[in-house]
């Protein structure tokens, strides 16, 4: 029998002619995982999200080639288009005529031109996406964290939820209603964690689901479905992104895995957990996007999970990040992290670098690394 789901009062928001909040269903997104300049291969990434059933693709943008290729690929769909605004967040005069929702980080707008009050700076992007007619997104990570929030509250959920609430409050001050917020992290306790206390605080607002950086399946997808089961079927949530790393053209398992899941919880399937899920050790790996650097990522990210397999009684986490842009943070909090160059990869211990290493040599020196951890923990 079906389950009847109060969901939050939230408002309606239109990202073209996608309402997300309100009484709308819940709207399952995307993000196209090639090089953006290359204009047919993302135009052809684009078609296979929205055939596999994506209501909204998001593109990144960090440069203004990227642009100019972003005008090409949105001439040919239809679909609803969000961008990713980076440190650059005066690229929004640029993407907005093309694109209908502007996704910026709070924790990435004191990179450029550091002088200037982030109310300013939030003001010219709500003032950007009013004159083009886009929603906007709030999207705070757990690996970028506003550091000013981070100054101020000793816990980091807290500090990701005020910069959350902050946003909010300085786009309702400057009359833009029309966004939505995201509050994620790779840790799928921490992302109910904080989904319901902004929710809250804040039962208006429409919320963008997500584990990110969930890894491969089918781990990453039993992740998103916890966070997911947990959250929505208490009404948070409504609209969501499973990020998997998969090979490029596979990228339409994630709206597969988002269709699944929001189908069995509408139906009252809550699935059940490996006992031992969450125990011994984790890999964390970021969904294959526009900005990885190597199409090895993805690549790496399974050879990683294969030669790990003899540490699996271990409390040990290996994050395995595919780029630059989210890289160094994200890796922090891991015992071992790797980020991907164009030509080598940087290997931590939790924060510190030990050193740049080439993709035929990382796995030796992250084996080596990995045995001198539980060596530790043996003694």
């Amino acid at each position: 029998m079906a389950m009847k789901i109060k969901r939050n009062p939230t408002r309606s928001v239109r990202v073209g002619a996608i309402q997300i909040g309100g009484d709308a269903p819940i709207v399952v997104q995307s993000m196209a995982a090639t090089k953006t300049q290359d204009i047919a291969a993302t135009s052809r990434q684009v078609r296979l999200l929205e055939q596999a059933g994506a209501d909204i693709v998001r593109i990144a943008v960090d440069s203004k080639k990227d642009v100019e290729a972003l005008a090409e690929i949105r001439r040919g769909t239809d679909l609803p288009l969000s961008v990713d605004l980076q440190e650059n967040y005066r690229l929004a005069s640029l993407v907005a005529p093309h694109v209908d929702k502007l996704r910026y980080n709070p924790g990435h707008l004191h990179h450029h031109e550091k002088d200037k009050p982030i109310p300013e700076k939030v003001a010219f992007i709500a003032r950007t996406a009013q004159e083009h007619d886009c929603a906007i997104r709030v999207g705070v990570n757990c690996g970028s964290v506003d550091p000013r929030m981070l100054e101020r509250y000793e816990d980091q959920q807290q500090a990701i939820v005020a910069s959350a609430v902050e946003h909010c409050e300085i786009l309702d001050g400057l009359g833009f209603e029309r966004y939505v917020v995201s509050l994620k992290d790779s840790d799928w306790q921490k992302v109910v964690a904080v989904n319901r206390l902004f929710a809250e605080q804040r039962p208006d607002v429409p919320l963008h689901l997500g584990v990110t950086e969930a890894g491969m399946p089918p781990d990453g997808v039993i992740k998103t479905r916890l966070a997911f089961e947990q959250l929505i079927s208490q009404g948070v949530g409504d609209t969501v992104r499973v990020s998997l790393t998969v090979p490029f053209d596979d990228k339409g398992e994630e709206i597969t895995a988002a269709r699944d899941i929001l189908r069995d919880i509408e139906a009252g399937r809550f699935r059940s957990v490996p006992p031992s899920f969450g125990e011994g050790l984790n890999i964390i790996s970021c969904p294959s996007c526009s900005r990885v650097e190597n199409n090895r990522f993805v690549e790496l990210a399974q050879e990683v999970k294969l030669v790990t397999e003899y540490a699996q009684q271990y409390d040990i986490t290996i994050a395995v990040m595919g780029c630059r842009v989210n890289g160094p943070g994200e890796t922090d909090d891991a015992d071992l992290g790797l980020w991907c160059g164009p030509a080598a990869v940087n290997l931590k211990r939790g924060e510190e670098t030990i050193g740049y290493f080439g993709y035929d040599e990382v796995l030796s020196r992250l084996k080596d690394e990995l045995d001198a951890i539980i060596a530790t923990r043996a003694d």
